[in-house]
């Protein structure tokens, strides 16, 4: 199993800086053996919304939000270059379980991190997030289970 963890440039970063990113966390996926569960956790500051035209396979349709950002398509290319699934997406739930991000005044509540696996595996169950646990930050915890199957491969 490979977890990578992720923090992507903000949204108003450059588009150069943006490539630069997902350049380099497509490699560090890349090096990492096929046969392996992989799993990217974090902050990819995107939204990709409900509106999933083309990628709901990939991306589901139980987003916070009509439509993602800008930043989104970044995203969405990389999961498809990396054959990934979008966790937080993909299963129906509350919207104050989908929300990652909060806004200093609590305006705005946004689906920024993400937890997102290889297609293949498809081990990843409920993601979901916790605007009760106090962390110091303006991000909510996110979690999420896993149910692998695990083979005893010693020879007797």
């Amino acid at each position: 199993m490979s977890i990578i963890g992720c923090y992507a440039p903000s949204n108003d970063s450059r588009e150069e800086r943006k490539d630069e990113y997902y350049e380099e966390l497509q490699s560090v996926v890349d090096e990492n053996p096929d046969r392996d569960i992989k799993i990217e956790i974090g902050d990819f500051n995107t939204k990709v919304g409900r509106n999933n035209q083309g990628v709901e396979n990939l991306m589901g349709v139980d987003g916070l939000g009509e439509v993602g950002n800008e930043y989104g398509s970044y995203f969405i290319s990389f999961c498809l270059a990396s054959n990934l699934v979008n966790g937080g997406i993909l299963f129906q739930q509350k919207d104050i379980h989908k929300y990652t991000s909060t806004s200093q005044y609590g305006n705005y509540k946004n689906q920024l991190d993400h937890i997102a696996i290889n297609k293949k595996s498809r081990t990843l169950g409920i993601v979901r997030s916790y605007g009760g646990a106090h962390i110091g930050s303006d991000h909510q915890l996110v979690t999420a289970t896993l149910k692998l199957k695990l083979k005893d491969l010693t020879k007797m």
